[in-house]
C-alpha cells in the first residue's frame, strides 16, 4: 500500500484492493435517499405545521416536505406540491391536505377538506400513490389527470387523460375507476357510490394543465440529471453558458451585490435528514440540493455535473467548520460558533444523516463528475482518510458564513461572512453538528399564519397504512399538551389487489337521469387552423412583367446604422440585471445568441479568469 502526501495535509491511501465510500455504501442508491416532495408554488396565504412545531408556520416555498406535514390553503390561496419530475398535487383555496407516508415505491396523502388535484404526466413502474378522505381511498397505480373535491356529506373524485384509479370504502370492498369518470362516495359508514361520465374542463382544470405544461417543457431539464425538480425556474431566473472546466453552467441573475451560496434562507429540521437548507430564491431547490456551486470570477455558477441516469438528493451540499475563538472574536459573533460553506467542483460531501456506516464518510452521492480533493482528482478506487482537507471556497473572501450557535436553526440566517479566513481557523465538522434542534427549529419562519378550521383539523380519514410517526431529538421534551393538529388516528381498510388483476375489479352503479352531458363536438380540421393566405394583389395587364415583379417584391428592412453599437458576443439578456457588467463566462450553452433564429451562430469567446480544470491526480 502506497502512502501519498497531498496538497493541504490530506492523507490518500492507494491500494488496489481499497474501494471508494461512496462506491461501497449501499446509502448512496436514490432508493436509500428519497427526494421528498417540495412545496413548489404558493399564491396568497397558507401555512405548513410539522409535527412537533410550537404553531402553525407561513408556508415556505422550497421546503421540503417529510410525513406528518400540513398544509392549508387559505382564502383564494392554491398550493403546488411537486412529487415527482413530471408529478404535482395542487391545492385549492380553504383545502388542508397532508403527507401520511413517503416510501421509494408508495407515497400515501390525505385531503380531509377542500379540493385537490394529482397532475402524473409519469410514473414509475410499480410506483402507488394514495389519496385518503374522510370516505374513501383512492389509489392510483398509473399516468393521468385526478381530481378530488371533499364536502361534509360526500367526496368528489374524477380521472382524465386515459388515469384509472381504485375506490376503497370503510366496507372494505375496491372498485374501480374507469378513465374520463366523476365517482361521488356519500356517507361514511354505508357508504354509496354512483359514477358519472367527466364534467367539462373548467378554470381550475385548465390551470392545471398549463402549470404541468410549462413545467415539463423547461429548456433546462437538456442539461441536468432525470429526475430533478424546480428545473422550470432556471430557465426564467438565469442564463445556462458552457465554460471549458465545468461543462454547463447555470448563471443566475439578479443577486444582491457580495452574494455566496447558502447565504440567504433558512436551516430546517427534517426527522430524516437533519439539518436541511430552504433558501429564499425562488429558484432555490436544485442548486442547493445538486451538483456543485463553481466560481467563474466575477460569478458565482451553478455545476450540475455531468449527466447521470438517476440523480440523488441532499438535504445541503456544504461543508461544516467549527469556528476558532480568535476568529470568532475578531469577526464579533462569539463562541461557540459554526461555520458553513458551499462545497466546490468534485469535492466529497460528508454526510450528518443516515446511519454510523454512512455518516463521516466521503460521499458523491449522484455526482456523476471527477471526485476531487484539494484540488487533486482521485480514482474512484482511493480510499480517503481526511486530516486537514481544505475546502476551495473557504479560502475565497466572504464565502464562508458563521453564525454563533444559538442562532443556528432559528429562523432565517443573519450570519457574518469571514473575509479570509486562515486554515487553522476552521475545524471541519464531519458527521452530526453539535447543536441540538428544537421546535423552533422545524419551520423556515415563525409568525402569524392562515389556521385551518377546527373541523377539518380533527377529521378523520380512511386509510390503508397507518401514518409514520417522526422521532425527535427532543421527544421526551415535548410539553404534554394538546397538539396544534388533533386528527383522530385514520380508519383502515384493506388495500386493494395488485394492479395486474385491478381491472377485474367491480365497476359502482352509474347514476340516474338523463343525458349526463351533451355530445362532444368533432375535432377542428388542420385547414381550419391554418391562417388564411393574404390575397395576390391584382396587377394590370398593360404593367407587364416588370411591373408584376416590382409589385411582388418584399421591402428589404433598413440596415442599421453604422453608429449603432454592436452587441458584444456573450452579452446578458435584455432586461436583466447581472452581478457585473462584464459578459458572462464561457459561451452559450445552446450555440446561440440570446433571441436570435436557429441560424446564427456564436462567436468564439474568451475564457474567463481562473476557469482551468483541476490538476489530476497521479
Amino acid at each position: 500500500m502506497n502512502l501519498q502526501c497531498i496538497k493541504g495535509g490530506l492523507l490518500v491511501l492507494l491500494a488496489a484492493t481499497c474501494t471508494a465510500a461512496a462506491g461501497a455504501n449501499h446509502d448512496t442508491t436514490p432508493e436509500a435517499n428519497p427526494t421528498p416532495p417540495r412545496l413548489s408554488f404558493i399564491d396568497a396565504s397558507a401555512s405548513f405545521w410539522r409535527p412537533g412545531a410550537e404553531n402553525w408556520a407561513p408556508a415556505r416555498l422550497n421546503t421540503p416536505l417529510t410525513p406528518g406535514d400540513e398544509l392549508y390553503a387559505g382564502e383564494r390561496a392554491n398550493l403546488e406540491i411537486q412529487i415527482g419530475a413530471r408529478a404535482f398535487v395542487r391545492v385549492a383555496e380553504k383545502t388542508q391536505v397532508g403527507l401520511v407516508n413517503l416510501e421509494p415505491d408508495f407515497m400515501q396523502m390525505k385531503l380531509t377538506a377542500g379540493q385537490a388535484s394529482v397532475d402524473l404526466r409519469a410514473l414509475p413502474v410499480g410506483f402507488t400513490f394514495e389519496l385518503d378522505t374522510p370516505h374513501a381511498v383512492f389509489t392510483i397505480e398509473h399516468p393521468g389527470y385526478y381530481r378530488a373535491e371533499v364536502a361534509d356529506n360526500a367526496t368528489h373524485f374524477i380521472t382524465r387523460r386515459g388515469g384509472h384509479a381504485t375506490v376503497t370504502t370503510a366496507d372494505g370492498q375496491p372498485q374501480n375507476i374507469s378513465p374520463s369518470e366523476e365517482i361521488v362516495v356519500h356517507g361514511t359508514d354505508a357508504p354509496v357510490i354512483e359514477t358519472y361520465v367527466a364534467p367539462e374542463l373548467d378554470a381550475w382544470d385548465r390551470w392545471n394543465y398549463a402549470r404541468t405544461d410549462h413545467a415539463i417543457e423547461a429548456v433546462s431539464a437538456r442539461y441536468v440529471s432525470p429526475g430533478i425538480y424546480g428545473v422550470d425556474e432556471l430557465d426564467r431566473y438565469g442564463t445556462w453558458r458552457v465554460v471549458p472546466s465545468y461543462g454547463p453552467v447555470w448563471v443566475p441573475d439578479r443577486l444582491a451585490p457580495g452574494w455566496v451560496p447558502y447565504s440567504t434562507g433558512s436551516w430546517v429540521w427534517d426527522p430524516y435528514y437533519g439539518w436541511t437548507w430552504i433558501d429564499d430564491a425562488p429558484w432555490g431547490w436544485a442548486p442547493f440540493h445538486y451538483g456543485r456551486w463553481v466560481f467563474v470570477d466575477p460569478f458565482w455558477a451553478w455545476a450540475p455535473g455531468p449527466v447521470i441516469p438517476r440523480s440523488v438528493y441532499a438535504p445541503a451540499l456544504v461543508a461544516f467548520f467549527g469556528i476558532g475563538h480568535g476568529v470568532s472574536v475578531r469577526i464579533g459573533i462569539g463562541t461557540p460558533a459554526v461555520g458553513w460553506v458551499a462545497l466546490g467542483w468534485g469535492e466529497p460531501l460528508y454526510p450528518w444523516w443516515g446511519r454510523p456506516g454512512f455518516m463521516r464518510v466521503p460521499w458523491w452521492g449522484g455526482w456523476g463528475g471527477p471526485r476531487v480533493v484539494n484540488k487533486i482528482v482521485i480514482q474512484e478506487t482511493t480510499a480517503v482518510n481526511v486530516q486537514n482537507i481544505i475546502y476551495e471556497h473557504s479560502r475565497r473572501p466572504n464565502a464562508v458564513v458563521a453564525v454563533h450557535d444559538s442562532q443556528f436553526g432559528k429562523g432565517p440566517i443573519h450570519g457574518t461572512r469571514l473575509a479570509t479566513p486562515e486554515p487553522h481557523e476552521l475545524t471541519h465538522v464531519g458527521g452530526a453538528l453539535p447543536i441540538k434542534p428544537g421546535p423552533t427549529s422545524l419551520v423556515a419562519r415563525t409568525g402569524t399564519s392562515v389556521r385551518p378550521p377546527e373541523k377539518a383539523a380533527s377529521r378523520s380519514v380512511l386509510a390503508t397504512r397507518p401514518p409514520r410517526e417522526a422521532t425527535l431529538p427532543w421527544q421526551a421534551e415535548v410539553r404534554k399538551e394538546k397538539p396544534i393538529v388533533a386528527a383522530p388516528a385514520p380508519r383502515f381498510v384493506a388495500p386493494p389487489k395488485q394492479a395486474d388483476v385491478s381491472r377485474a375489479l367491480p365497476r359502482p352503479s352509474f347514476g340516474n337521469g338523463g343525458p349526463e352531458r351533451a355530445r362532444r363536438p368533432s375535432p377542428p380540421r388542420l385547414q381550419d387552423l391554418k391562417p388564411a393566405r393574404p390575397p395576390t394583389p391584382k396587377v394590370p395587364e398593360r404593367a407587364g412583367r416588370a411591373a408584376e415583379e416590382r409589385a411582388t417584391l418584399r421591402v428589404a428592412p433598413p440596415s442599421p446604422s453604422p453608429r449603432a453599437a454592436a452587441p458584444k458576443a456573450g452579452a446578458p439578456r435584455t432586461g436583466r440585471a447581472t452581478p457585473e457588467s462584464r459578459a458572462l463566462p464561457g459561451r452559450p450553452a445552446n450555440g446561440l445568441y440570446p433571441r436570435e433564429g436557429r441560424g446564427a451562430k456564436s462567436a468564439p469567446q474568451r475564457s474567463a479568469p481562473g476557469d482551468q480544470h483541476p490538476k489530476q491526480g497521479r
